[in-house]
């Protein structure tokens, strides 16, 4: 910045300059002050001082001759540098001032989902903490075993409990299959199986999953139900089956099998598992050989694998328990997965009276009777037809003649005479049972009282 210009002042005396700085005049030594009054100006001493640090003042005092006239006091400003600087500073202030109310467009908002946000989390925190944690939800308590880590549990249940069945004849083995300790009675353990594993064997055997081989006792055994039982020593035995319920089964129910497929020297003990694809199926059973169905069982249908050898062995569910007893699968480059046991609580009851040494018995009537057979003039032949009736028997006495055609037992229609035995056999000896025949082109219904001598059919 240059230096400031010095305020001049004129003298009122002799009208010589006077320095802005003098408070005398230096050419007549009169004292210089200033006095201001309305309509007049006197002039006889003139102080100058600085009036601000921002301003620089030039002041000119014009006195008249006649000392009459006001006195022209003229102020010549000068804006200096600082002003520039201040001028700046208002000016970044007023941008910051603009930009800080264009902020508050969205900061405001912002803080105000961050306030609701943790009004919520302490509103919800509250809720859960009084009223969530405390609430008593009542639910249903089932035993469930099965995880993804598989039945490995449920397995061990049974697995000891398991032998392999070794038939005999002239002290040669000639076939295998399985079985399974069913109860202890004392000092005596039963073992079930299949009849058709046992069949025609003169001496059986059974084999443990220590492998110690022991002779068994038949206790019994019944063709048509296909249920035998072993007898042997408690001592003898490692574990016993824990026994289920076939009826409590749902369709997909997890099932398993163990038994010992094909070469029992090898693949003894085998593992298969599965599902319950079907329950009370009503199945016909032919013998080896031969296409006509010789009976008729109601059975458990499953997917679970089961192979020759298989037979006689426990099928059992998802918690170890046995549900039944592995006998058959349908055999067929068609079919695949097609197994049957029989219902647990149906060889429970034959192997009781085998137990008890009571006589298999089932109904009878009196008749022999075959299977309509289809010819070139009747392609479509079907139906049972009575070929015989013997004299005085249940069939005799209640109207059965030679020739009858057999429709139903009750309301049941019987196709074949298979299924006419199999709908006998579900009824008791001395029950009365109301049998549709067609005779000379009509239908009519006899009622039988079943008795208890050996059938023929």
């Amino acid at each position: 910045m240059g230096r400031k210009k010095e305020e001049k002042i004129i003298c009122s005396n002799c009208g010589e300059e006077i320095s802005a700085s003098s408070k005398f005049c230096q050419n007549c030594g009169t004292k210089v002050e200033v006095k201001v009054e309305e309509n007049k100006t006197e002039v006889e001493n003139v102080e100058v001082e600085k009036v601000s640090k921002k301003k620089k003042e030039e002041i000119i005092l014009e006195t008249p001759k006649d000392n009459t006239a006001e006195v022209s006091v003229v102020y010549h400003k000068e804006e200096s540098g600082i002003d520039e600087k201040l001028a700046k500073k208002e000016e970044k202030r007023l941008v910051r001032q603009e930009k800080f109310e264009k902020s508050k467009k969205f900061v405001y908002p912002v803080i105000a989902v961050v306030i609701t946000f943790i009004l919520c989390l302490g509103a919800f925190t509250c809720f859960y903490q009084y009223y969530l944690k405390n609430l008593v939800i009542e639910t249903t308590k089932r035993e469930v075993t099965v995880t993804d880590t598989g039945i490995s549990e449920a397995v061990e249940k049974v697995y000891d409990s398991v032998v392999v069945v070794e038939s005999y004849v002239r002290n040669k083995l000639y076939s295998t299959g399985t079985g399974f300790v069913y109860k202890t009675d004392g000092d005596d353990a039963y073992i079930l199986t299949n009849n058709h594993v046992i069949d025609g064997a003169d001496e059986v055997r059974v084999v443990f999953t220590n492998n110690k081989r022991e002779e068994v006792e038949v206790v019994g055994s019944d063709e048509y139900s296909d249920v035998a039982l072993l007898g042997i020593g408690k001592d003898k035995i490692i574990s016993v089956a824990e026994i289920g319920s076939s009826e409590d089964l749902k369709l997909g129910d997890t099932t398993f099998a163990v038994g010992s497929p094909l070469d029992s020297s090898t693949y003894a003990w085998t593992v298969t598992r599965g599902v319950i694809s079907g329950k009370n199926r009503t199945v016909a059973i032919s013998s080896s050989g031969s296409s006509v169905a010789s009976q008729v069982m109601q059975v458990l249908q499953t997917d679970t694998a089961i192979n020759s050898g298989n037979s006689g062995g426990p099928l059992c569910n998802s918690n170890g328990q046995v549900i039944g007893i592995t006998n058959m699968k349908l055999a067929s480059s068609s079919v695949e997965g097609m197994g049957f046991a029989i219902p647990i609580e149906t060889a429970v009851k034959y192997a009781e009276k085998f137990i008890k040494g009571e006589q298999i018995t089932y109904p009878y009537i009196g008749v022999t009777v075959g299977d309509a057979v289809p010819t070139y003039r009747d392609p479509d032949a079907s139906g049972v037809y009575v070929q015989a009736v013997e004299k005085g028997s249940p069939a005799a006495k209640g109207g059965l003649e030679k020739g009858d055609k057999i429709l139903k037992v009750n309301d049941v229609e019987v196709e074949n005479s298979s299924f006419f035995k199999f709908e006998l056999y579900k009824y008791d000896i001395g029950d009365k049972i109301d049998i549709t025949i067609e005779r000379d082109g009509k239908e009519k219904t006899l009622t039988i009282t079943l008795g208890s001598k050996g059938m023929t059919t």
